[in-house]
Parts: C-alpha cells; sequence; structure tokens
C-alpha cells in the first residue's frame, strides 16, 4: 500500500476533527445512508458498501436489503462497527482484504463513497477489478464524491457552509472551517494531495475496467460539485 493511502488510513482511524459538530457527522452518514438506500434494487439484495467509514446509519440502510456488508480499512472504526452491529442480523463487518474471499457475482450493489481521492489510480483500478468480480451480471456500482480536478477547496469549504445553513449548523460550519485551517487534514491534504479525476478521465477508467457507466444527475453526498457514477459491469 502506498505510504499515502496508508497515512489518510491512519488519519481517519484517529480523533480527527473533520466533522464540525456531531450534527454535522450525523446528518453526513443519513444522506449517504438516503443514497445507497435509492440504489438498492430490491429488498433480499445483498449490498457492500466499501470504505464505509462510520456508517452510522447503516442499520437502515440493512432494514432496505437483505444483506449488508461493511468494508473499512480503519481497525480502530471498524472495530466499533463490529462493537454496534454486534448480533445484527443481516450486517457483516469485514476488512477490505477479506472482500476477496467473497464468492463472484454474489453481488447486487456496491457503493463506494468519497474513497476514489484517497486511492491511487492504480488501487483504484483494483478496486473496480474487486467489485467487477463481485458483482451479479446486471449488478450496479455507485462510485460518489469524486473530485473533480477544475473543483478546489474553496467549493468544499462553500458547500460546507451551504449545507450547515440548511441543516443547522452554520456558526460550527464556520468555526470548523478555521479549525480545519490548523489540522493534521489540511496539511495531509496539502502534502499528500487528492486524486481527482475529470468526468471523460472516470467514464474512461470505469470503462476500461468493463463497466458501462454514466454519470449521475446528482452527486451522492452534500456537496453538489462532486461526481457520482453509476456502472454496471460488461457481458
Amino acid at each position: 500500500m502506498p505510504a499515502s493511502t496508508g497515512h489518510w488510513i491512519d488519519y481517519y482511524d484517529s480523533a480527527h476533527t473533520l466533522y464540525v459538530s456531531e450534527r454535522h457527522r450525523r446528518l453526513h452518514f443519513k444522506v449517504i445512508a438516503d443514497g445507497i438506500i435509492a440504489a438498492i434494487p430490491s429488498p433480499d439484495a445483498a449490498v457492500l458498501d466499501y470504505s464505509c467509514g462510520e456508517a452510522l446509519d447503516a442499520g437502515r440502510v440493512a432494514h432496505a436489503c437483505g444483506r449488508l456488508i461493511l468494508a473499512e480499512p480503519a481497525p480502530t472504526v471498524r472495530a466499533r462497527l463490529t462493537a454496534r452491529f454486534a448480533g445484527h442480523p443481516n450486517i457483516e463487518v469485514r476488512s477490505l482484504d477479506e472482500l476477496a474471499g467473497l464468492p463472484p457475482h454474489s453481488l447486487d450493489l456496491v457503493t463506494v463513497i468519497s474513497v476514489a481521492q484517497y486511492l491511487t489510480p492504480d488501487e483504484l483500478d483494483a478496486t473496480f477489478a474487486l467489485v467487477r468480480r463481485l458483482l451479479r451480471p446486471g449488478g450496479l456500482l455507485v462510485l460518489g464524491d469524486v473530485l473533480d480536478p477544475r473543483v478546489g477547496m474553496f467549493a468544499d469549504a462553500w458547500s460546507l457552509i451551504r449545507f450547515g445553513a440548511r441543516a443547522g449548523f452554520l456558526i460550527d460550519a464556520v468555526l470548523g472551517l478555521m479549525r480545519t485551517a490548523l489540522s493534521d487534514y489540511r496539511y495531509l491534504r496539502w502534502r499528500l494531495g487528492l486524486t481527482r479525476y475529470s468526468e471523460a478521465a472516470m467514464l474512461a477508467k470505469l470503462a476500461a475496467a468493463g463497466f458501462s457507466a454514466r454519470r449521475a444527475p446528482e452527486n451522492l453526498g452534500h456537496n453538489p460539485w462532486r461526481m457520482t457514477f453509476v456502472a454496471t459491469p460488461e457481458a
């Protein structure tokens, strides 16, 4: 694993301050869960949320499908997921490495939300290859929150302010942006960078991985300047 990706995993496994308040944190995962639920093709579908993070609303997602696999690379986050959903009848928590043991063509939906920016292009290719092997014919990949190279940190900041204004945490959003300016996240983002793709580049990358893909009309996430792609494995 390249050092950059490892550093990002370490950051998300720490007591980071990426969310400006508890309300922001909970609403973030609610928005993600709403988008995943909307993409579930049937009540008995097998769903994988790849690099799911805290997945606070996974219970709602699990209620809408037959099987939900939460795959998370950060060990501490994964341990919290395991404890939170212990005994849940249709939620499994796995590491990313454990996904290799899943049977081919065993999933109906795979969601990869706010992940592509933390992976190298080769790592994203490997992720696509895994997803293609796991998806059933006609299955769906939802790749969300992809960063556009034409959009920078100002748009991310403005998106958070708009989200805070709509959802009742505007003051926390402004204060949180000030904290972020001095935080490890800003330093890591400057030092390691984030991987960005134009719409055409991501469509070409998905096609090269064996998917038929299109850009969704809206991003799955609160940031309208980021992109979501919907893809199915080609026969």
